[in-house]
């Protein structure tokens, strides 16, 4: 029976990464498990490691994120056994995206990240893409990795402010 479950779990995450044209979080699929209930912390945890050590979801963590991503390996063993999750999970999660999918997709839109580069100064590249279009690609070097740091995570708050900012100082 425990397995059963375990196996449930692993298609309901399947699903879940099936059904976007996106990368998600890990974050975003936990907070839907777990307010549903499907599951515990502990056991989605163990459901993504063993999709990811079976190669069907890859797992890139960038600054604390972590993005999945559904592969063919996954897909195709979805399509064998799709019929074992019930009609009701398959709503909540259809449901789930057509209330969320935009904020969860303008959350993975926004993207920061920094590294020591060959000069010594830390570079944080910031962008911002929409359908997969990129809007903004800045590179910024400075001094120091805190001030790196902290350019991305404003960068995740104020993407818009500055986006707008710049279209307007060079329009």
């Amino acid at each position: 029976m425990l397995q059963d479950s375990l196996t449930i779990n692993k298609l309901i995450v399947l699903y879940m990464l099936n059904r976007v044209n996106f990368t998600m979080t890990a974050a975003q699929v936990s907070d839907f498990i777990l307010e549903k209930d499907y599951m515990d912390f502990l056991t989605f945890r163990q459901v993504l490691s063993e999709l990811t050590e079976s190669k069907m979801i890859t797992q890139k963590t960038i600054r604390n994120r972590t993005k999945l991503s559904i592969t063919e390996e996954g897909r195709s063993t979805l399509g064998f056994f799709e019929n074992r999750i019930s009609e009701a999970i398959k709503a909540d999660i259809n449901n789930f995206f057509r209330e969320k999918e935009y904020s969860l997709r303008n959350e993975l839109s926004i993207a920061g990240d920094y590294y020591k580069s060959t000069s010594g100064e830390y570079e944080a590249h910031l962008t911002a893409t929409d359908r997969g279009i990129r809007l903004v690609d800045i590179t910024l070097s400075v001094p120091a990795e805190a001030i790196a740091s902290d350019i991305c995570d404003n960068w995740q708050k104020k993407n818009q402010e500055i986006y707008q900012f710049l279209v307007q100082q060079l329009f």
